[in-house]
């Protein structure tokens, strides 16, 4: 796994390079735009440049796009849909312009209504996005399932893929928090095998998943209640942290961790300290 952590892009994209460095992260993700605002803007030529240059010389494998919390492509509101739509795809062109592993998309809500047709209006939204961007792949996050959020089981993960039309670019964001959440008990290495093994039969394969989210959770198993805990200091604990980190089937995708962390606040150094302390002691357990 290409441990990493949630950093701030300000000043641009290089910076967030920098800081994912600063922090010993060999994968990093952070928002394109103010994720509080609807004010999205591509990446100009020089930023691009900029951002190439510093990870080229850098520890950093893999970079991921978080798109905005604003963004929900299963409402019925059309100046929200219009709204979602323009700042995805200018994610997922951002995402092209650096070369991104992903962009990370929380599908959105049902809002109450029918889960159907919120699905359908979804998948029409993400195809029309993709086929305004190129080449990078749009990892959809599964959720913790409180109220219509869409994506709280793989079975709903693999009725949004089909209803975007399948495509390649298309892939999962798995997170830890949310997995155990929903109802997945992943504290072992054979209750994450299990659910893993859930996740590959429903969506026709795990080479749909690009990428992981690394957090402990506050809320009990099967809550539906999203509430991220620092590494090891919630329900999953150090044990099942370090399970999730040592999976044999994670190796090589990057894998975030969003926080609080250790000091209360965003991700620093001592928390991907953390993470691959805790990744060791789970592959020693696991004899690898």
């Amino acid at each position: 796994m290409l441990v990493g952590a949630h950093v701030s892009p300000a000043g641009g994209p290089a910076r967030a390079i920098e800081r994912g460095e600063e922090r010993a992260a060999r994968s990093i993700q952070f928002f394109n735009q103010n994720p509080r605002a609807w004010r999205a803007r591509d990446y100009t030529e020089e930023e691009v440049a900029a951002y190439r240059e510093a990870q080229a010389r850098a520890e950093v494998q893999a970079t991921l796009i978080h798109a905005v919390y604003l963004i929900n492509c299963a409402s019925e509101d059309p100046e929200i849909c219009g709204k979602s739509l323009a700042s995805l795809t200018i994610a997922l062109r951002c995402g092209d312009a650096i070369g991104a592993s992903g962009v990370v998309l929380h599908a959105g809500s049902a809002l109450g209504g029918s889960v159907d047709a919120a699905i359908r209006r979804t998948g029409r939204l993400l195809t029309e996005a993709l086929a305004e961007s190129q080449r990078c792949p749009l990892h959809l996050e599964n959720t913790a399932g409180a109220g219509g959020t869409l994506g709280r089981s793989f079975e709903e993960l693999a009725r949004l893929i089909d209803a975007a039309a399948g495509g390649e670019r298309l892939g999962l964001c798995l997170d830890s928090c949310h997995l155990l959440a929903s109802g997945y008990d992943i504290r072992t290495s054979e209750g994450l095998s299990d659910v893993l093994n859930r996740c590959d039969r429903a969506v026709g394969g795990l080479e749909r998943l690009g990428s992981l989210h690394v957090n402990d959770s506050r809320s009990p198993l099967g809550s539906n209640v999203d509430r991220h805990a620092p590494l090891g200091d919630g329900e999953l604990g150090e044990a099942g942290c370090a399970v999730f980190l040592s999976e044999p089937r994670f190796e090589g995708l990057p894998g975030i961790f969003e926080g609080p962390g250790v000091e209360g606040k965003a991700p620093a150094a001592a928390d991907v300290h953390r993470a691959l302390e805790l990744r060791e002691r789970g592959l020693a357990v696991r004899g690898l």
